[in-house]
């Protein structure tokens, strides 16, 4: 197994936009191999297909094939698994909020809505920026340029616990346990529909074919990765259930993509759907009700809660729990008012 095998277990899987054409108003219809020989410097026709052919190249968010004609106002986007720039890390004095450190190890409890790491559009602002600011000399290792410190990582609007290795021992330790499956991560989600018992969901998560923002589950191996979540009923509340996950594995989107698989959108999703009332009454009243709840929490339902690792020095367990964010905890009492209500008439 190599160190680039070894080093993330990965939360998130990033895509970076390194051209980005809009096609003129008068442009005719020609093939988009041709089209973009004129355009990709130092680039021969062979090599623009091969680069179609492996999904890096895009039209309004979606793959093509080489004999797809560009058309008028079409945006074409040519995207590369790493970022168009060096990978130098700026440091920023961004507040941190530390939930533990030692000598070793850091566990962060983000808030939803920072970027983990600098990448397309988000060189600045992100999590990384304010690790590199306050703490030196935070590690790298093959496969983790430009991310100093992290050993996975949570989307950007998913709130919770992450944990960031304060040197290269610490580093090795902790990424083997994310390949061996061995963290304890548990996840809490507010999710659409009435789940009426625990489960497991499994498959192969890959990108959409239709929208490379989008993870989809397959049944072939060759179209993703395996990943694994289980979950558990924490509270019903009629139209939505409250359950929290926990993840053998840390893929893309897995949480959100898992429970879209399962007819289960996690609430307030706009990604994967669950920004729509998809369970509910037709009253007026009621889709107000949901309205103001999306306004109040106008992000993915889910919290990474809880963090459960060997600690590199100590050789011991040990686990933290970060509790619900104020979005979070004002949305599941509004729920519970409204069963209650709901109940009582």
């Amino acid at each position: 197994m190599s160190e680039d095998e070894l080093l993330i277990e990965s939360d998130e899987q990033d895509l970076y936009e390194h051209l980005r054409v809009v096609v003129d108003k008068g442009q005719s219809l020609l093939r988009i191999d041709k089209f973009l020989m004129h355009r990709v410097e130092n680039a021969s026709r062979n090599r623009i297909q091969n680069a179609i052919d492996a999904g890096n190249v895009l039209v309004n968010g979606k793959e093509i094939k080489a004999s797809y004609r560009v058309k008028p106002q079409d945006v074409i986007s040519v995207v590369l698994p790493h970022p168009p720039r060096d990978t130098e890390v700026y440091p920023e004095d961004i507040p941190l909020n530390i939930v533990y450190e030692d000598d070793d190890v850091l566990i962060v409890n983000k808030a939803a809505g920072m970027v983990v790491h600098p990448g397309y559009n988000n060189y600045t602002g992100t999590l990384v920026n304010a690790l590199v600011f306050h703490f030196q000399q935070l590690p790298t290792m093959p496969g983790n340029d430009g991310r100093p410190g992290l050993v996975h990582r949570i989307d950007k609007d998913t709130s919770g616990l992450l944990l960031i290795s304060k040197n290269e021992r610490s580093m090795s330790y902790l990424a083997r346990q994310f390949y061996e499956h061995t963290i304890d991560r548990k996840y809490i989600a507010l999710v659409w529909g009435d789940l009426e018992e625990d489960g497991t969901v499994t498959g192969y998560i890959g990108r959409s074919y239709n929208d490379r923002r989008v993870m989809s589950i397959y049944d072939d191996p060759e179209k993703g990765k395996w990943a694994v979540t289980h979950y558990k009923v924490l509270e019903r509340m009629g139209y939505v259930t409250l359950i929290e996950c926990k993840l053998e594995t840390g893929r893309t989107h897995q949480i959100r993509a898992h429970m879209k698989h399962i007819g289960h959108p996690l609430f307030s999703d706009a990604t994967y759907g669950g920004d729509k009332i998809l369970k509910g009454t037709v009253f007026n009243k009621y889709r107000q009700f949901v309205d103001n709840c999306f306004a109040m929490m106008p992000r993915q339902a889910l919290h990474a809660q809880s963090l459960g690792f060997k600690h590199p020095t100590k050789k011991t367990p040990i686990l933290f729990e970060a509790a619900l964010p104020d979005d979070f905890e004002s949305v599941l009492a509004k729920w519970r008012k409204y069963t209650d209500t709901e109940k009582s008439t």
